[in-house]
């Protein structure tokens, strides 16, 4: 049965962020996932986990400056040396949660500029061979244009050939089942090919962001069909609740056995 990681940056924004934790569980979630950690101590997040039996599926390295549009660093030439500390950063937070595998985010940048191209590269293969030094794997995750224009990494493919020429053991795909309806259409299809290279999955409905089964996708179709791939990770629940958080939460009721 799929396992699900409740997004605490998305839902439960009802309280407070450190509160949210024992919210998802008392929903019946065995486990979380956000955008980012840093604006709380890492002991704090590490005393929710525990305290509540929840299991840490996820969390972003550092973006750069966010409230000034920036997301992420990987594919910008000047902002490797910064890159490289946000990642120390972060392992401070892996650390305290115990998470196994951490997003890195690409930037802002145009695709088809070799510099980028090249940037990304090196931020990428870098980064893992770090993160597989701390015993973490990496993920990579496309995004579209619609939510993010002019992010780097907006295509699966591309992911996807990226990860597999870098052969690196720790260097995952992270697949959004939003983003990619919305980037290629075929999601079953994509699921299929690529899910030996797939280190983390994410769901909300097509074509408004909101609780899966309410959009255009038949969602639990997908729910299945992981299952029946063999995919044992987290489906982390990155939408945004359409009117409350308990309210939206009918679809996930089939699946609430799941925790341990």
């Amino acid at each position: 049965m799929p396992r699900f990681a409740a997004n605490l940056t998305l839902m439960f924004t009802e309280v407070p962020f450190l509160d949210r934790f024992a919210q998802a569980a008392e929903a019946g979630f065995e486990a979380v996932e956000f955008l980012f950690p840093y604006d709380h101590p890492p002991e704090a997040i590490g005393e929710r986990l525990n305290a509540h039996r929840l299991t840490q599926a996820l969390f972003n390295l550092p973006p750069g400056d966010w409230a000034a549009g920036e997301r992420g660093l990987a594919a910008l030439p000047d902002r490797f040396e910064e890159l490289k500390g946000g990642v120390e950063t972060a392992l401070g937070y892996a650390r305290a949660t115990g998470v196994k595998r951490l997003h890195l985010m690409a930037g802002m940048a145009d695709r088809t500029d070799r510099r980028a191209q090249d940037s990304y590269r090196r931020a990428v293969a870098w980064t893992a061979e770090r993160l597989q030094k701390a015993g973490l794997d990496l993920v990579l995750e496309p995004i579209n244009a619609r939510n993010m224009s002019g992010y780097f990494l907006n295509d699966f493919a591309y992911a996807a050939d990226l990860i597999r020429e870098l052969a690196l053991p720790n260097l995952k795909l992270q697949f959004d089942l939003y983003h990619c309806q919305i980037l290629h259409g075929d999601v079953t299809m994509r699921l299929r090919a690529l899910m030996p290279i797939v280190g983390h999955v994410q769901t909300a409905s097509v074509p408004e962001r909101h609780e899966p089964g309410s959009g255009e996708m038949n969602d639990a179709f997908l729910f299945a069909e992981l299952d029946r791939l063999g995919y044992d990770g987290f489906i982390g629940c990155e939408y945004n609740p359409r009117a409350g958080t308990r309210e939206g939460l009918g679809w996930f009721a089939p699946y609430k056995g799941a925790r341990t």
